[in-house]
């Protein structure tokens, strides 16, 4: 587990959702189109674009599956066999909480970025153990969870 820091701002647009990862730059913004078809994954979940502005204002365009209900967060990313580098999945919770994830049957390592309510990174699980049923925890009261293919988190320095 880690906690460095890193200032950058990250934004889901057609959510309406804001999250500002340590007051991060005030670049221009992108969006690009949905997700591929992931396997599973479409008609379950909506889907946004998610947009990481480094300090140097060097823009990082996710597409995203947002998990907003129990039952898509229960869901996540298990029996996912291929996940491509720009896309991932965002757990909104509506309150603030310790929360834990795991990886029964999930066939993917994945870089696990755990926020509060105001954007602040929290916690970051790199690469994590595909399949494991160890509890991976925020530690801390987070509100977003955004799980990536692992080694993401390293490459942009999360």
């Amino acid at each position: 587990m880690d906690n460095k820091m890193t200032a950058f701002a990250v934004r889901v647009t057609a959510a309406a959702i804001a999250l500002l990862f340590l007051g991060g730059a005030s670049c221009g913004t992108a969006t690009q189109p949905p997700p591929p078809g992931v396997a599973g994954l479409d008609g379950r979940f909506a889907h946004d674009t998610l947009l990481i502005e480094a300090a140097d204002c060097i823009p990082h365009t996710f597409r995203i599956y947002l998990a907003t209900n129990i039952e898509q967060q229960r869901r996540g990313l298990m029996f996912v066999r291929n996940l491509p580098d720009d896309v991932g999945m965002l757990f909104v919770y509506k309150n603030s909480a310790v929360h834990s994830m795991w990886m029964k049957n999930t066939y993917l390592p994945l870089d696990i970025v755990f926020a509060t309510r105001d954007g602040s990174v929290a916690t970051v699980v790199r690469d994590t153990t595909p399949l494991s049923l160890e509890s991976l925890s925020s530690r801390v009261p987070v509100t977003y969870v955004l799980e990536l293919k692992a080694g993401t988190a390293r490459r942009l320095n999360i």
